[in-house]
């Protein structure tokens, strides 16, 4: 599926959010940290997981991707090209082959405009013009996300939240895009609706070869649709491994303990493993622990992790950690690790 040349290459990627002080005179006196120095990469057609808990910084890493967020410091090459240095003009045109399937359907529709005028939006933004007309392409990709063309005119208040999701897919896949940024995608819907949503991108990406970056904080999913799975801990990648790999033969404290907290269908295991309870609460990314983000919570934690923050380095062919004592207990991954889910649309 991947090739040589990644179409996404992101290094050393930051993004700080100033804190001021109120008042007239306002002041910078910190900063949140939600993106501290991420560096991946993505390759033509294929799906990067890219998971961590509610505030480790993986949604604003995706929209900072696409340059929705202005990156603070850091390169973020798509195609060879680096996005920081391009101006907002060429990056309209660039969107083109970069688009972003939202995590909320309910507000990135407009209310005011017609499913129609939503999905027409890019090839009127580009100055596109379709082959067979604007209402035809329209039609023909409400049909494709499974939206039936007749609704052209109705308002996203008249759709379900899984309709409404289509609708955002129909309008990112409209100009047949390189690259989609997926934040959380189907994190809103119905458990139902999640597997049609999942089977229905893994069928776009099979016939477009668009590549995904999968944003999400459910690991079954990112395991069901994923090719390789990066983990995210307050603003930094703890862990990046081919997704099989990852899920079968964890490396860092933090991997180990997400997995222990997927549940497993079979109610003795469940009843019988041993799940890691992290201690205490995620750290405030306005003020991250010194050395490892993670020693505060980490119970292998030793002085150099209080002191020295570990190197995204690679341990095997494609696995990479963030750790100063990387383990890998199979015994404890055999016990925790989830088994494969099937999706049926």
């Amino acid at each position: 599926m991947t090739q040589d040349s990644p179409i996404l290459k992101v290094s050393n990627l930051v993004k700080h959010f100033p804190i001021t002080s109120g008042g007239i005179f306002q002041r910078t006196t910190g900063a949140v940290k939600a993106v501290d120095g991420i560096s991946l990469e993505v390759f033509p057609g294929e799906t990067l997981g890219l998971v961590g808990e509610s505030g480790c910084g993986k949604s604003t890493a995706g929209r900072t991707i696409l340059r929705l967020l202005e990156p603070t410091s850091g390169s973020i090459e798509f195609e060879g090209q680096n996005l920081i240095k391009v101006s907002k003009r060429e990056l309209v045109f660039m969107r083109r082959e970069m688009q972003m399937i939202f995590q909320d359907p309910y507000s990135s529709l407009n209310p005011r405009a017609t499913v129609g005028d939503i999905i027409s939006a890019p090839f009127q933004v580009q100055g596109v013009k379709p082959v067979g007309g604007l209402r035809s392409a329209v039609g023909d990709l409400m049909e494709r996300v499974g939206l039936n063309p007749e609704h052209f005119n109705r308002y996203p208040n008249e759709f379900s939240g899984g309709q409404r999701q289509r609708i955002g897919i129909a309008r990112a896949i409209a100009l047949q895009p390189k690259l989609i940024v997926c934040d959380e995608p189907v994190s809103a819907l119905d458990v139902s609706i999640q597997a049609q949503i999942l089977n229905l991108l893994a069928d776009i990406q099979n016939d477009f070869g668009i590549a995904y970056v999968f944003v999400a904080h459910d690991l079954s999913v990112v395991r069901h649709i994923s090719d390789r799975v990066a983990v995210m801990y307050l603003g930094q990648i703890m862990e990046s491994a081919p997704s099989e790999l990852l899920y079968t033969e964890p490396l860092h404290p933090y991997t180990h303990a997400l997995l222990s907290a997927i549940p497993i269908p079979d109610p003795d295991l469940e009843r019988n493993r041993e799940r890691i309870i992290l201690s205490g609460d995620l750290p405030s990314p306005s003020n991250p622990p010194a050395g490892c983000v993670f020693n505060t919570r980490c119970w292998k934690a030793e002085d150099k992790c209080r002191s020295e923050r570990p190197v995204l380095r690679e341990i095997s062919m494609g696995h990479q950690v963030a750790c100063h004592f990387p383990e890998q207990n199979l015994l404890e991954t055999i016990s925790i690790a989830p088994t494969g889910t099937d999706f049926i649309a």
